[in-house]
């Protein structure tokens, strides 16, 4: 009985040698390509993706599922019995035209890949591309852009191709990180006591300041109104926004209850007498 139908179906022509049974197949292989790509792309997600960063596992997902949905095309355009060598010259002439105009999209496309290759930063890093000015977090990095977002909470699309090209400062591969400034005493203040001033304030009133390496301390410039005092102090990655803000307000705390003078642009003025 089943037997005798499928034969029916096979003799049932739609157009030319296409049968109402070869597009039932064809259907099948289509609708067995779409339930397998997506248990797939579930799989995927479910045993390798945690294991990867999350604009990586993005991509990669995408790539299955759709490499998946070609194939099953391909075996349903072979049950149909159509040829595609017409059509693949003409999508190659096509894809030559489109190349040519869609240049940067293709170059975007490429530098995505590398990027997600080679991992310069990952979902969540801290980075800074000082070509561009764009400092914040990374968010994603997509097939054609990537997404940074802004300390200030603007998010800024950045075309794959100038990220993959731009310097990338990463603020997150390292476990420390260094804060530095300058503070200015008078040339009448001891160098010495100045700098075991404030190093003392550093070390007890900043606990999360590494001791090893220690703060440093280095005689910077010997400027027009005051001898300038480089200050460097390392600390864990995670305490930058304790760190930073806070070391010059220590610093003028330390001088000022040691009654080191900071002092102001001054000038001294000779009158010359005839």
């Amino acid at each position: 009985m089943i037997l005798e139908f499928l034969q029916s179906l096979s003799e049932m022509q739609i157009v030319g040698e296409l049968t109402v049974l070869s597009l039932l197949i064809g259907g099948v292989i289509m609708a067995g390509g779409i339930v397998i790509a997506k248990i797939a792309k579930l799989l995927f997600h479910k045993y390798y993706a945690p294991s990867l960063p999350k604009d990586t596992a993005q991509n990669i997902s995408k790539l299955i599922y759709f490499g998946i949905l070609i194939i099953s095309f391909l075996g349903f355009t072979s049950s149909q019995g159509i040829d595609l060598s017409g059509i693949m010259v003409a999508g190659g002439i096509f894809a030559v035209v489109i190349g040519f105009a869609t240049q940067s999209v293709v170059s975007n496309l490429i530098s995505g890949l590398f990027l997600i290759v080679e991992k310069p930063a990952k979902h969540g890093d801290t980075i800074e591309l000082p070509d561009m000015g764009i400092s914040g977090t990374l968010l994603d990095i997509g097939t054609f852009s990537s997404k940074v977002r802004r300390f200030d909470g603007t998010v800024t699309r950045i075309p794959n191709e100038k990220f993959f090209t731009s310097n990338i400062r990463s603020l997150t591969l390292s476990t420390v990180r260094r804060a530095d400034a300058t503070v200015g005493i008078s040339y009448e203040s001891d160098i010495d006591n100045a700098i075991l001033v404030m190093k003392n304030e550093i070390l007890q009133t900043m606990p999360f300041i590494l001791q090893v390496p220690e703060p440093e301390f280095r005689t910077e410039e010997l400027g027009d109104s005051s001898v300038n005092i480089h200050v460097y102090v390392w600390h864990p990655r995670d305490d930058w926004g304790n760190a930073q803000p806070i070391l010059l307000n220590t610093l003028k705390r330390a001088l000022d209850n040691s009654g080191i003078e900071i002092p102001f642009p001054q000038r001294v003025i000779w009158s010359r007498k005839d």
